[in-house]
């Protein structure tokens, strides 16, 4: 983050007491403050090597009950994401699914390329929400009014159905990627920095999802023409309607200054 966004978010962030009940107040409060329809947003995928960052947008029913189990996606495992996603789906009134590239990240780093994906997701939202909710710090570039809450995964709710949203997509679109480039051991690491994801790279060589920005990719990497490859990226993940939006609501176009997603995907 920049020092103009440090600057200008210092009284938009919330570090919850960590005295509190499972979920904190910060949600039900901003309910009674500015409406009801509150979007939690998070992102997966800053730290790998390899694959696009993803960022998800959900509106939940303000009131109904939390689905029990839900919680920040780094806590659970891969069973219990997924039993959660297909939870979450059926029950969101609206969600989005935005991502930016392997060439975006590179392109822009990956916390420009982080925000870009937060600004797809929230303009695939099939309804407007009254406040966005996001884990970490305020980012003044994400172009819409929001409360940015410290641990935010972990202490509000819609920002942890969001984070299981956003990693259960990536982890299907890594797998996806893992068939069309094995040796990397994608549908196990998903990308991230191991030994056989290292050792793969050593052997074959960088792919055309491999983050030439990131320093292990740009020592180990060879040369190669991946001019138009990173657009097939989606592998068709758009077309399933199910993991994109809820069950209450239909899949509606990317506004015209948001770039499709099939091709970021």
């Amino acid at each position: 983050m920049s020092r103009a966004d440090e600057q200008d978010a210092r009284d938009r962030t919330l570090v919850p007491s960590p005295r509190r009940d499972r979920w904190s107040t910060i949600e039900r409060d901003l309910r009674r403050s500015v409406g009801p329809l509150i979007a939690g947003i998070d992102e997966v995928g800053r730290g790998p090597l390899a694959g696009p960052v993803v960022a998800c947008a959900v509106i939940m029913p303000p009131e109904e009950r939390v689905i029990r189990g839900v919680d920040d996606s780094k806590q659970l495992s891969a069973d219990a994401r997924a039993r959660l996603a297909a939870k979450i789906r059926a029950r969101a009134l609206a969600i989005g699914v935005g991502a930016a590239s392997v060439r975006e990240i590179d392109r822009l780093n990956i916390f420009h390329a982080a925000v870009l994906a937060m600004r797809r997701a929230l303009g695939r939202l099939p309804i407007r929400p009254d406040h966005v909710i996001l884990d970490g710090r305020a980012i003044r570039s994400l172009g819409t009014p929001h409360t940015a809450v410290v641990a935010g995964d972990a202490c509000c709710y819609s920002i942890a159905c969001a984070s299981i949203i956003a990693k259960v997509t990536r982890d299907r679109v890594m797998r996806a990627l893992a068939v069309r480039y094995p040796g990397y051991r994608w549908e196990r690491n998903v990308g991230y920095s191991t030994a056989a994801h290292f050792a793969g790279i050593a052997e074959r060589g960088v792919t055309p999802h491999h983050r030439h920005s990131f320093l292990p990719v740009r020592q180990l990497g060879l040369p190669f023409d991946a001019v138009g490859v990173d657009d097939e990226i989606a592998l068709n993940v758009t077309g399933e309607a199910p993991c994109l939006t809820s069950d209450h609501t239909l899949t509606n176009n990317p506004p015209p200054s948001s770039s499709p997603l099939t091709s970021e995907l």
